[in-house]
């Protein structure tokens, strides 16, 4: 087999060409797992058992603002530097980012990255299991870190806090596209964080992120990735903010936007998590209006 043309680098790649690139001197590997709490699963521990060669593990509860009472939002940019340097990521490597689930927590790692200014960066279609699934090479030894010097430009423009949500939702300046599933976007089903209302933003559409997947896990071809937008009601001509339960998923709808060439995206960081806790915010229940 052979690594497939709609390989990019940027954004997303087979199994086939991380395998022909794995002992790439300038490649580094990522295993950003991470996973609910029913899903009771330990992404540190799977790591240690067992990954992709050479891997290092990105922990997006360590490598988040800890300071913010929200979960897992962006690092501080000196937060981001420490941590990739010691990790021995750094200027002049390509990335390549998996988790444990096929395509979930990988691509808000690689937004992370985005939101940094690194754009050599890519997710792994259809993760971990995939790559076990062909029987390809995994250890269970830690890889050797050598410090590395990264250098990051913050791009502001990926990233949407609560009153630029508010403000875009009111004056519909921006397409909202909320990927959690039906029930939790309609109000019908009990969020899982406590505390939170019901519903979803105010002209928000839902575009639950398993929509964008196949059944083996790997990302829909872009002319699928459009229709499925299409079919939320998106308009793509416009400017998109995406949203979710609390920032991880919302980061899969926005490699797909990138896959389709909608380059005008941003992620709302602090996602339901935020809106569904503050009484003096809209909340709309039911489908899509």
């Amino acid at each position: 087999m052979t690594p497939s043309p709609a390989d990019d680098p940027k954004t997303l790649v087979s199994t086939d060409w991380l395998a022909a690139h794995l002992k790439d001197p300038d490649l580094r590997v990522l295993d950003a797992s991470w996973y609910l709490p029913d899903q009771k699963r330990d992404a540190k521990a799977e790591y240690a058992q067992g990954h992709i060669p050479g891997a290092r593990f990105f922990d997006i509860e360590d490598i988040s603002d800890q300071r913010s009472g929200l979960p897992h939002m962006a690092p501080p940019p000196e937060k981001f530097i420490s941590r990739l340097r010691a990790m021995g990521v750094g200027d002049g490597h390509q990335v390549v980012i998996y988790d444990g689930a096929g395509l979930f927590s990988a691509a808000r790692v690689w937004w992370t990255f985005r939101l940094m200014g690194k754009t050599d960066v890519a997710v792994l279609d259809g993760g971990l299991p995939k790559w076990r699934a062909e029987g390809r090479e995994i250890e269970d030894m830690p890889p050797v870190l050598r410090d590395r010097h990264i250098t990051i430009s913050r791009q502001n423009h990926l990233v949407k806090d609560v009153t630029q949500v508010a403000h875009a939702a009111k004056l519909r300046e921006a397409e909202i596209i909320d990927a959690r599933a039906a029930a939790r976007f309609r109000g019908d089903a009990l969020e899982p964080r406590p505390g939170l209302r019901a519903g979803h933003i105010p002209g928000s559409r839902n575009l639950p992120f398993g929509t964008l997947l196949q059944d083996d896990g790997t990302m829909k071809p872009p002319a699928d990735l459009r229709a499925a937008f299409e079919a939320a009601g998106v308009d793509l001509t416009r400017p998109a903010i995406t949203t979710c339960g609390s920032g991880v998923t919302a980061a899969v709808l926005s490699l797909a936007l990138e896959r389709i060439g909608h380059r005008n995206h941003a992620l709302y960081d602090g996602s339901w998590a935020e809106w569904g806790m503050y009484e003096d915010l809209k909340v709309e229940t039911g489908p899509a209006a």
